[in-house]
């Protein structure tokens, strides 16, 4: 039993960090529109580029299966949301497993 709590306590703290990536990716997100000038730069760049990697497969899935919601002339996609949500609670369910 104790090799079940070790390794959902490894779990739960890849889940943060992938939570704080999701973060950082929001942030990157949120960025050209207060400053549509501006760019990542030398590490910048490269840590953008990570940042997207990681996090692109499971935002493109949810975008394919959900299409974005349509309220007037805005479209919200909910990818990044739902990709998020479920990290919290993959997360509150490792720590639980965890604690256990």
């Amino acid at each position: 039993m104790e090799i079940v709590r070790l390794t959902a306590s490894i779990v739960s703290f890849l889940l943060a960090i992938y939570s704080l990536i999701l973060l950082a990716r929001l942030v990157l997100e949120f960025i050209p529109m207060f400053n549509r000038e501006w760019r990542p730069r030398g590490f910048g760049l490269v840590l953008a580029e990570l940042i997207f990697t990681v996090t692109d497969p499971p935002i493109r899935l949810f975008r394919r299966l959900i299409p974005p919601l349509r309220i007037g002339p805005v479209a919200l996609d909910v990818g990044l949301t739902l990709t998020f949500l479920i990290v919290l609670v993959l997360s509150s369910i490792a720590n639980a497993i965890a604690r256990s």
